[in-house]
């Protein structure tokens, strides 16, 4: 195999393994907390950990799985991958986020490991997408509808700094997927958002639905 296509495809699968680490289950079993998986939406990450384990906890949630969106690219970048290849990489991260091996493909929605992701692209892309994110909970208190806005404004922005030679257009091979996914992951959010019955920003937990 060509050692170039080797690289590829091993800075693939190690990001889809990094992304596929369910944080939110690992701070709780090893802080002896409330697993996110029997509360609110039965996902792993920060939203539903905060639920579950509290304000410190899901802020370390948080910031793991910004870790681990954020290594892969930056491990990629390192290896001199080109950013197509730093962008699948990234995108793999996202998907084992959602779809986590270790979980029987459940997980979270992708949204932190995509932000950090994102971070070791472009900061300024994260800057622009991130007020549209707290501005839009502050707002309205939907920390689901935050995510869809903020990062559908992250990939819209990342558009304009391809066409403005900001960016290689290779990373677009990341933004609109790993959006594209993150808005998958959050199709029952998106059903009761429209239906009106969206859990808010300090709603009670409640065990998961079937």
């Amino acid at each position: 195999m060509d050692p170039t296509l080797l690289q590829a495809l091993l800075l693939v699968i190690a990001g889809y393994l990094a992304g596929s680490l369910p944080m939110g289950v690992i701070v709780a079993r090893l802080t002896g907390a409330t697993d996110p998986r029997t509360v609110g939406s039965g996902r792993t990450g920060g939203t539903n950990a905060l639920r579950a384990m509290g304000l410190p906890r899901a802020i370390l949630v948080a910031v793991l799985d910004i870790g681990k969106g954020f290594l892969p690219i930056l491990i990629a970048q390192q290896l001199g991958a080109p950013p197509a290849v730093g962008a699948l990489t990234g995108l793999a991260a996202v998907t084992g986020a959602w779809r986590s091996i270790f979980l029987r493909f459940h997980g979270g929605r992708g949204v932190a490991t995509g932000v950090g992701g994102m971070a070791a692209v472009s900061v300024w892309v994260v800057l622009v997408g991130l007020p549209v994110f707290v501005g839009t909970i502050a707002i309205s208190r939907y920390v689901s509808l935050g995510s869809l806005l903020g990062t559908a404004a992250g990939a819209l922005t990342s558009a304009v700094f391809v066409a403005a030679g900001a960016l290689d257009p290779g990373w677009l091979l990341y933004t609109f997927p790993g959006t594209a996914i993150i808005w998958l992951a959050h199709r029952d959010n998106i059903g009761r958002l429209l239906a009106g019955t969206e859990r808010k920003v300090g709603r009670a937990a409640a065990p998961p639905g079937p």
